[in-house]
């Protein structure tokens, strides 16, 4: 280098004669490289013993076997002076020592030298390597001490000047040792003092500097630029070890749920990372969730149910693609929020059982319990009875009710309760559910068996056949089973004074009552039944009731001649009349009774057979028998008529009676007197038939009256019993608080009279009676049977049809008032 050209010039002319020296006779001269031109290197001519003039005159010259000429001769001074640059490691390279052979031709005569001039190596060079950068790849697990040769660095000086060491700027990872090799050459070596990591620092520059022995001390450096390569050594890192998230229960499929986030300090490959679930995730959990495996996104794919998991631990894995495989994990927990979608349940702890109707107010009936699987308010559960019911709702514990009764509870107005509980949660909106509880309520033996009806009225016709069924009476008791099974019977009491059980008997399991014989109406009219329904609880319950039988009257006897004659029918009867008789006069008056009643009891009388049937009348309802005409000389003297009596009844019984009349002569006529009296009255005998006219119409206003009494009185009485009797006193033995109306007949002799009863049973009879003479020229009062009825317009029915002629004839010669 020209560089240290200059400094090394001012030292050419110290060591000048110093460095010269002649070897066998030969000259040498010594001279460090780089002298500037025409620097003198030696005096030639004194060292070869030339004079001046020598030089010139014998042309002395000097020629390189190089064939450059470095050099060349003063011809003034005889000096070998410097000609052009001279670069000792152009001349010799590497070469320890460097000498230039010089001939010096001298002519006249002709000789021939040789010199040599050494070159002398100066520190002009640095060291230098072949590249300013060594690129090293060392692997990130390269054990402590691996030595990595480096490249030389050359120095084309010698010796001193050559390169003596190297050195390494300051790092953390390595450090240099020398080798040495042969020829006295070193190597540098770079030695691994510590492990390399990639992911702290991939690249290492480091400065690798040569120096050489010159002085000063000239230097070279190279870059070693070392490339950590990658092992896998690092698995992938999430951001988080646990990542929690809250996804609705009503999350549409799709939804992105989670983007959990790895790293990986490796490079290529072994950063490449890829996502999955971990491989002991359950089934259930992959029907759900689906994950990305390049993003790692976590997403929803199935339908959640917060009732079924309220919480999910997915395992995650962030697996490198390195070799071999790395992997990292995380935890990802999804909470699932509630969405109020299932309905409250009502769950029924214990099974109804059948309540009692005497039961007590709180009487447990079931144990209900309610629950909803949604969480907070939408699993907040209320229950509400329906309206109406006995029934309550009393909590106990923990969603745990009992229901109880509240009420009394009546079987017989409702045997089934269907108890509607309805549940309604506290969700937004709410839902609601309802269970019907069905509770059979139990019968108690609190009620009686009850009639049809309090009293019964039962018709019965006379002559019946014995073992007929009278009447069936039924009764109902509301209760249940046993305590509903009713059973009949009759209680005890008197008809004329035998027990009602000789007269009837009772089936004790449906009700019939039977007749026990034919029953008479002309000897029992009317007879009450005291009835019992009684049930098979315990204790047993009753009730009664009456049966008010009535015996309807059959036509079952004939007409009975009372008068003419009171012996058997068919018997014949005399009677005498004036052959002075006129038309109308009143022979005699037959007289019949029917112990029938009604129709069969209304007669009529005819003339069935006559001596002379143009002479004699019979009065078809008053049974009189009169002239048609006057009785002549001619007609005989004894006449005999058959008279047949008839009943009004179906079939119709009849009796005849026979009158024989004898005509006489001058037979005095009370009878006619009595006729012309009663035809002509005298004065005193007309104002007796107005009194018996304004008494008679007394007698009527007060039996009108009191039938009116006793009419609104059985009407108030069948209203509230359902019955009103009209019993003979003489033939009843009930205790009945109805006021009683009788007719009675008293057929004693030939006197008839009719009496009408009025007030209580058990009171003083009042009787109006009306007599009548068997003679009376007019109608007399028709006599009545004995009746039963049950009102008052029945008597008048009867009253009504005992009448031919709808009237009342009150004539009779004899009226007394009892």
């Amino acid at each position: 280098s020209r560089n240290m050209l200059h400094s090394w010039q001012a030292l050419w002319w110290h060591h000048f004669f110093l460095l010269w020296t002649t070897i066998d006779g030969q000259t040498r001269y010594s001279i460090p490289e780089e002298l500037k031109q025409g620097s003198v290197v030696g005096n030639l001519a004194k060292d070869l013993g030339l004079g001046l003039s020598d030089i010139f005159d014998r042309k002395l010259r000097v020629a390189s076997e190089a064939g450059e000429q470095y050099f060349s001769v003063d011809a003034g001074k005889g000096e070998l002076v410097v000609n052009d640059r001279i670069d000792r490691e152009a001349l010799c390279g590497q070469s320890a020592s460097c000498v230039l052979p010089l001939q010096v031709v001298i002519e006249d005569p002709l000789q021939l030298h040789r010199i040599e001039v050494e070159i002398r190596d100066i520190n002009d060079n640095s060291p230098n390597f072949l590249s300013n950068e060594i690129s090293l790849k060392i692997a990130e697990l390269a054990a402590v001490g691996t030595l990595f040769p480096l490249e030389s660095a050359t120095d084309p000086d010698v010796g001193t000047n050559s390169i003596k060491s190297y050195t390494l700027s300051k790092n953390d990872c390595c450090s240099l040792k020398i080798k040495e090799r042969e020829g006295g050459k070193t190597a540098p070596e770079l030695i691994l003092e510590k492990p390399l990591d990639r992911e702290k620092k991939a690249v290492h520059k480091i400065l690798l500097t040569a120096l050489d022995g010159g002085n000063p001390v000239r230097s070279g450096t190279s870059q070693i630029t070392i490339s950590v390569l990658d092992s896998n050594d690092n698995f992938p890192v999430f951001e988080k070890n646990l990542y929690k998230v809250a996804l609705g229960e009503r999350s549409a499929k799709g939804t992105i749920v989670i983007k959990p986030k790895a790293t990986d300090a490796d490079e290529g490959l072994n950063g490449d990372i890829e996502f999955s679930f971990g491989s002991r995730t359950p089934d259930f959990v992959l029907s759900i969730f689906d994950i990305n495996p390049l993003t790692g996104e976590i997403s929803l794919k199935g339908e959640l149910d917060y009732e079924t998991a309220k919480s999910y631990d997915i395992d995650v894995t962030a697996k490198d693609k390195g070799s071999p495989e790395m992997e990292g994990h995380c935890r990802v927990q999804v909470d699932i929020t509630d969405f109020n979608d299932n309905a409250p349940e009502i769950v029924l702890t214990s099974q109804p059982k059948p309540v009692r109707e005497d039961a007590p107010s709180g009487t447990v009936v079931a144990l209900i319990s309610a629950r909803d699987v949604d969480s907070a308010n939408n699993g907040k559960v209320t229950l509400q009875l329906t309206t109406g019911s006995p029934f309550n709702l009393k909590p106990s514990f923990s969603n745990n009710y009992a229901l109880v009764t509240c009420e009394p509870l009546d079987r017989e107005s409702c045997s089934h309760y269907d108890v509607e509980i309805t549940a309604t949660d506290s969700g937004s909106p709410p839902l609601s559910s309802k269970k019907t509880i069905p509770v059979t309520i139990t019968d108690v033996n609190d009620s009686p068996p009850v009639f049809t009806q309090p009293s019964y009225n039962v018709y019965l016709k006379e002559n019946g056949v014995p073992g007929s069924i009278l009447y069936s009476v039924s009764a109902s008791d509301l209760d249940f089973g046993e305590n509903a099974k009713v059973s009949y019977s009759i209680l005890d009491s008197k008809v004329q004074d035998v027990s009602v059980s000789s007269y009837v008997y009772m089936n004790s399991d449906n009700g019939s009552i039977y007749s026990m014989h034919s029953f008479d109406y002309e000897k029992l009219k009317v007879f009450q039944i005291l009835v019992q329904a009684k049930d098979q609880g315990s204790p047993c319950l009753s009730s009664n009731a009456t049966v008010h039988v009535f015996i309807l009257d059959q036509n079952d006897n004939a007409p009975a001649v009372i008068y003419p004659s009171s012996a058997a029918l068919g018997s014949l009867s005399h009677q005498r009349m004036p052959r002075s008789a006129k038309a109308g006069h009143l022979v005699t008056k037959v007289t019949a009774v029917d112990a029938d009643s009604g129709h069969n009891a209304w007669i009529s009388y005819r003339l069935a057979e006559a001596t002379d049937s143009s002479l004699f009348t019979v009065n078809l309802y008053t049974g009189e028998v009169r002239t048609k005409r006057a009785v002549s000389e001619q007609d005989d003297s004894s006449q005999r008529l058959l008279i047949e009596i008839k009943d009004d009844g179906e079939p119709v019984q009849s009796s005849t009676v026979t009158v024989s009349i004898m005509v006489e002569d001058g037979l005095h006529e009370p009878i006619l007197d009595l006729r012309q009296k009663a035809v002509e009255p005298s004065k005193k005998t007309g104002r007796i038939t107005l009194y018996l006219i304004l008494s008679l119409a007394s007698v009527s206003v007060l039996s009108l009256v009191t039938f009116l009494i006793l009419a609104v009185k059985c009407i108030r009485s069948s209203r509230s019993s359902g019955s009103c009797c009209m019993r003979r006193s003489d033939c009843d033995d009930y205790k009945n608080p109805n006021r009683n109306l009788q007719i009675q007949l008293n057929t004693d002799g030939p006197i008839k009279y009719v009496e009408v009863l009025g007030g209580d049973m058990l009171s003083q009879s009042q009787s109006f009676r009306s007599c009548m003479s068997p003679m009376s020229e007019y109608s007399d009062f028709t006599l009545i049977k004995p009746s039963s009825t049950t009102d008052f317009k029945e008597v008048i029915s009867v009253l009504d049809a005992s009448l031919p002629d709808s009237t009342w004839t009150f004539e009779s010669q004899q009226v007394s008032l009892k």
